[in-house]
């Protein structure tokens, strides 16, 4: 994969390529031919969203290693531009790229709510609660203009059906109103992923997601609204940020949060290359390292995909950082019991049409 010439790369991006996706025909790549007399400005790249007509909102899995089963993803594509993202390869299956389009070029399922709610009122529907974002964040940017997740969770409310949301965005407060209902009635809980408390880095790995203090201030701000809260040191990049391990939990501690998890850095597919360009660029210095180290958690290879082993890694480097968070949740306090959440309340609710169909 070749990195994007510097006059070319986008603004307010991480990626610094946008190869093909692995099943297009057809490459090409942007060349600076060096015959314009002064260099041109860094390009914008202007967000493209697309109407995704899907039939269905809830995704399903059968993953030993996830602790649910049952997903809503509102949008496809991801403008907070983590270069880490898993969720980047899933581009390519739309013909688009999981470098810059994948921040860019964006999907969302404008029908989210109605489908939902014709999917709770089936007859044979089984109550499980369901994760919202956990593909890519429900509160993005464009989630202020389209409102599809605050547009859920009325319907969760409605119903009053169990539902878990993990973003890194503060934007979640704005739903603060819909979310303390709901936590009154035990059906909802949180997790905010705190990647880094280095803002610098973190403006350079994640462009265009909140602040580490501001994810912070949501913790806060959601816990004190009753929220049950789980702070997600998500992903630990061993030799980039394994070293803040501690801080970051007695930060989330501080900030609210009663639970913590992590997953060790994933670099799946194109993943890999973009994230491996990035590092390059951003810390020359330590990439030989970070990279040594990221192999030796994965058996020599830069990823395993094999259940239970693709979020925790294996070997001595993924043992010490296991420890190290074991650790830091006992001395924090953030080893409390995961709330589970009630199943029992779900009712379909009586509205003019149904009240009508009765006569």
């Amino acid at each position: 994969m070749s990195p994007l010439p510097e006059p070319l790369q986008p603004r307010g991006r991480a990626a610094t390529s946008n190869a093909a996706g692995r099943f297009e025909r057809d490459t090409r790549e942007p060349f600076d031919d060096g015959w314009s007399e002064t260099d041109p400005a860094p390009k914008q790249i202007r967000t493209t969203l697309i109407k995704d007509a899907s039939r269905t909102i809830i995704s399903t899995n059968d993953s030993p290693d996830i602790s649910f089963n049952r997903s809503i993803n509102p949008y496809r594509g991801c403008e907070h531009g983590c270069i880490y993202c898993y969720a980047r390869p899933s581009h390519a299956y739309w013909g688009y790229s999981a470098g810059v389009d994948f921040e860019s070029v964006l999907f969302f399922k404008a029908g989210a709510a109605r489908l939902l709610d014709q999917q709770f009122r089936k007859p044979g529907y089984q109550v499980e609660p369901i994760v919202i974002g956990a593909n890519t964040d429900a509160y993005q940017p464009i989630e202020r203009q389209l409102r599809l997740t605050r547009s859920i969770l009325e319907v969760c409310l409605r119903f009053k059906h169990p539902v878990s949301l993990i973003t890194k965005s503060a934007a979640i407060t704005r739903d603060l109103d819909i979310l303390s209902e709901l936590a009154e009635l035990g059906l909802v809980k949180a997790a905010i992923s705190l990647t880094t408390l280095d803002q610098k880095l973190a403006r350079a790995m994640e462009p265009r997601a909140a602040t580490p203090k501001r994810r912070l201030e949501a913790m806060e701000a959601l816990s004190k609204a009753g929220v049950p809260m789980t702070v997600m040191t998500a992903p630990v990049i061993p030799g980039l940020t394994d070293h803040e391990i501690e801080a970051l939990l007695k930060a989330s501690a501080n900030a609210g949060a009663q639970t913590a998890g992590y997953v060790l850095l994933r670099l799946p597919l194109e993943v890999r290359d973009l994230f491996y360009d990035w590092l390059k660029k951003v810390k020359p210095d330590a990439a030989d390292k970070v990279i040594n180290m990221v192999r030796d958690t994965r058996g020599g290879a830069d990823y395993s995909s094999d259940f239970h082993i693709r979020g925790r890694g294996e070997g001595p480097i993924a043992d010490m950082i296991s420890k190290r968070f074991r650790a830091g949740v006992r001395r924090y306090g953030l080893e409390k019991d995961r709330v589970k959440l009630r199943c029992d309340l779900f009712e379909r609710p009586l509205d003019t049409e149904d009240q009508l169909s009765l006569f």
